[in-house]
């Protein structure tokens, strides 16, 4: 329920403060007061397009807050999760601000949402119900959620709805796979043809690194043996002349007899035998390593050849590395042979879809079947009402279409009605006021007692009745109250006179030379007067104090 609205700087409301109870609550008020502007605010909080007109003069924004009560709403406990918006122990705080550039912000328990979500929440807040604007005289769909909530049709649709979705995700995979099998067979001779160039390249992690390596050696062959023999001749000259490892030796015995007087010369010459044996070492290493040197011209083309054949494969493929050319080959390999488990996927998903289609249109029969057999009792009904608010010819039926299959079955409804014994036409071509508000007020308590209803807005919806009508009307909607918050603008005063609370909506001159809009809850004396002014117009009489006072003992 609606608790509590706090509008400031809208348009002619400077400041306004309300608290609302349960039931069904009476707002009233002389034309041109400014009852628009309280519905006008609330269709800001439903997500209504906001611009810099609405704030008031001379302010810089306008804010638009109400609180809601009370609310035991699964599927607004899923949007809330879904907008990353914290729950507050069934309590919603819905704010949005309207600035000067005509920019607004919207917040959900103070947490910042978009317009979109704004939107979309209200729909489980606030119902704003007029005699123009009204759902479900245009969407079929929401006249089918009413004839279902009549059928008690609530498992068997979600039934419905869950195979729907499960017979449309296969039929998706199911066309991914075939476009995806297509798509090979019309690339295979391709593939194959690569793939047949890789495998013969018989490719290996790493090739690239060594043969690069091993080729820079073969080709620089006599360039190294000459540095090698350069290096060896400086160590070991192989001729009468003592070599650095001679004399190295030559330099250890005489460090050794001069020990025999200082010690610390022993030292010494240990070390220099350690620098000859390393020495020794590595003229070992390059003597080997000179014999190893066996320039061929023969391996240096097949080294060339092989070079040439990675490189071109690496342009080829867009690649820069052997081992990404591997996994072109895996993919390939798993592309061309991997074809026949695809098709053996694609005949088990035919078999399943198949299965999935019979179940899903057998629960869409048993749907329609449903509904059909509801329908006439939920005519009834309304007709019951309707007649019960003087439409003595009242006739109203369910017409059943069929239409392509969905979430919610494979029926398209109309309501139909006539009040003047012609064939019933669609109730959105009707064309008396009075009518109309009969029909939507009837349909309307339907909804309230089969289905969970948000807070309920009637603006105006008595609009062209009167008398006894009115009366019953009044009652209807004093009934509603009784299960759910409703709210009732009216200029009527048998229907002012049923509700439990009443608001009235006025005009005055703040004191500064500007006139703004308040609303207050009347009761006792000053509710009883505002009865009698419906009753009587702007003279206040005593005939019409004595009716006043008469409705508000007999509601």
């Amino acid at each position: 329920m609606l608790s509590s609205l706090h509008i400031q700087n809208y348009i002619l409301i400077d400041s306004l403060d309300v608290e609302f109870p349960e039931g069904l609550i009476i707002v009233t008020g002389q034309t041109g007061t400014g009852k628009s502007i309280i519905l006008g605010a609330l269709n800001l909080l439903s997500g209504a397009k906001a611009d810099a007109s609405m704030i008031s003069p001379g302010a810089d924004s306008c804010v638009v807050e109400a609180e809601f009560e009370g609310l035991d709403d699964p599927v607004l406990g899923e949007m809330l999760a879904g907008g990353d918006v914290e729950e507050d122990e069934g309590r919603l705080l819905v704010r949005r601000v309207v600035s000067k550039s005509g920019r607004s912000r919207c917040f959900v328990n103070d947490c910042p949402v978009n317009q979109a979500f704004l939107q979309e929440l209200s729909t489980r807040l606030i119902d704003i119900h007029s005699q123009h604007r009204s759902l479900i005289l245009t969407d079929k769909r929401f006249q089918l959620s009413v004839l279902d909530s009549f059928a008690s049709n609530g498992e068997l649709l979600t039934k419905t709805a869950q195979a729907y979705t499960l017979y449309l995700q296969s039929g998706r995979e199911l066309e991914s796979l075939r476009e995806l099998v297509q798509s090979q067979n019309a690339d295979r001779d391709y593939n194959l043809a690569r793939l047949e160039e890789l495998q013969r390249a018989a490719l290996r992690d790493g090739e690239l690194e060594e043969l690069e390596e091993e080729h820079r050696s073969l080709a620089n062959a006599e360039a190294i043996r000459d540095d090698l023999r350069a290096a060896l001749t400086s160590l070991d000259p192989q001729q009468d002349l003592p070599g650095v490892s001679q004399s190295l030796k030559d330099a250890e015995r005489s460090l050794l007899r001069a020990s025999r007087y200082l010690s610390r010369t022993e030292n010494l010459a240990s070390r220099l035998e350690s620098a000859r044996l390393e020495l020794e070492d590595v003229v070992d290493e390059l003597v080997s390593l000179e014999s190893s040197l066996n320039f061929s011209d023969l391996r240096l083309q097949q080294l060339e050849d092989r070079l040439g054949l990675l490189h071109t494969l690496l342009k080829k493929h867009s690649c820069t590395e052997v081992s990404e050319l591997i996994a072109i080959r895996e993919r390939l390999s798993t592309s061309i042979y991997g074809t026949e488990e695809l098709e053996e996927r694609i005949a088990l998903l035919e078999g399943q879809l198949k299965e999935q289609e019979a179940s899903y249109l057998a629960l869409c029969a048993e749907l329609s079947e449903r509904r059909k057999a509801a329908a006439p009792s939920f005519a009834e009904a309304i007709v019951a009402d309707l007649r019960n608010l003087e439409l003595d010819r009242a006739e109203f039926s369910v017409d059943f279409q069929s239409c392509t299959p969905g979430a919610d079955g494979s029926d398209r409804i109309s309501f139909l009605f006539s009040n003047n014994g012609t064939p019933p036409v669609d109730v959105s071509r009707c064309a008396s006021g009075g009518e109309l508000s009969r029909i939507m007020l009837s349909l309307k308590a339907m909804m309230a007692r089969f289905m969970g209803m948000p807070t309920l807005i009637f603006d105006e919806i008595d609009t062209g009745v009167s008398g006894s009508v009115a009366d019953k009307m009044g009652r209807m909607i004093c009934r509603m109250g009784e299960d759910m918050q409703v709210f009732s603008i009216t200029h009527l005063p048998q229907v002012a006179a049923k509700g439990s609370a009443h608001y009235l909506v006025s005009k005055a001159d703040n004191g500064q030379g500007r006139t703004v809009t308040s609303m207050h809850r009347i009761q006792g004396e000053e509710r009883l007067y505002e009865i009698a002014r419906l009753l009587s117009g702007s003279e206040i009489t005593d005939a019409a104090v004595a009716n006043a006072r008469s409705l508000l003992e007999g509601r």
